[in-house]
């Protein structure tokens, strides 16, 4: 059965990476439709910040700091929320990092902390969760992807390849899945306003100037964190596979189908404009 989001009174919503953002935006759509919120961040502050507005809605919700790439953290993160409000309705994986630069720029840090946030975080986040949620059968995913997981981009290589990752293990989860009735969605953001330019590593030469014009773009752009939601839940209502969410993101998903040789000139031609 698809779920719907118009009214989620007595449903549980579940939101990693709530502190900011995408994240803080779905808690909050989902508090104003009568959700119960079970929501965690590394950040403390920023948690706080949300549990304080979404309370403010009269949302019953509790908070955990939780590392998503820490797999025990996430399994104590699930034990305590199925315990006390039972499986979730409504699943979204959205917490995410980036790190700007090229693939010969990135450290193998970098591609450690990419992988255990971006990648495994989302698979700590499933198996916390989904196991109940297909013995109840019924119920929704959201794993929060990127446009970059639709069309690689050379100044985005392993933020890129962790959100194809992404956008692969939401089309199998989906098809193995759905038996159960639980839907799974892959979102493809795009270039939304968030606090992830600023808080990105930057990689290669000029990295203070680069970031500057990130962020100057990502504002001009002005695709708030609270549209990038209202679409999201509305994906969720359609049951889409994929759902890219900002018009650009739209552009890279359809030519990645229909003409990659053009989609990879467009690439090339976003990353030198980057620069």
């Amino acid at each position: 059965m698809t779920l719907k989001t118009k009214d989620l009174t007595g449903r549980v919503v579940v939101v990693t990476g709530a502190g900011s953002g995408i994240g803080r935006e779905l808690a909050v759509h989902a508090a104003r439709r009568g959700a119960t919120l079970s929501l965690c961040d590394r950040d403390e502050a920023g948690l706080e910040q949300t549990l304080d507005l979404v309370r403010s809605s009269g949302a019953n919700a509790e908070g955990q700091v939780v590392d998503v790439s820490d797999a025990e953290q996430m399994a104590v993160f699930g034990k305590t929320t199925i315990e006390q409000f039972g499986a979730p309705d409504l699943l979204i994986n959205n917490a995410g990092i980036a790190v700007i630069g090229g693939i010969l720029d990135t450290t193998l840090a970098d591609w450690g902390r990419l992988l255990g946030v971006n990648v495994m975080g989302v698979v700590h986040g499933i198996n916390a969760f989904v196991p109940a949620m297909a013995e109840r059968g019924g119920g929704h995913v959201v794993n929060v992807a990127s446009a970059a997981g639709l069309l690689a981009n050379p100044q985005l290589g392993g933020y890129s390849a962790t959100k194809h990752a992404v956008v692969g293990l939401s089309e199998a989860l989906r098809i193995e899945l759905a038996p159960h009735g639980v839907g799974v969605t892959a979102v493809c953001p795009g270039i939304i306003d968030t606090a992830i330019t600023r808080n990105s590593a930057y990689r290669g030469g000029d990295a203070a100037a680069r970031k500057a014009k990130t962020a100057k773009t990502y504002a001009r752009r002005g695709y708030t964190p609270a549209r990038a939601a209202a679409n999201i839940l509305k994906a969720v209502d359609r049951n889409r596979a994929v759902a890219p969410i900002a018009p650009e993101a739209h552009v890279m998903y359809v030519l990645s189908r229909i003409a990659p040789p053009l989609a990879r000139r467009l690439s090339a031609l976003m990353a030198k404009v980057a620069e």
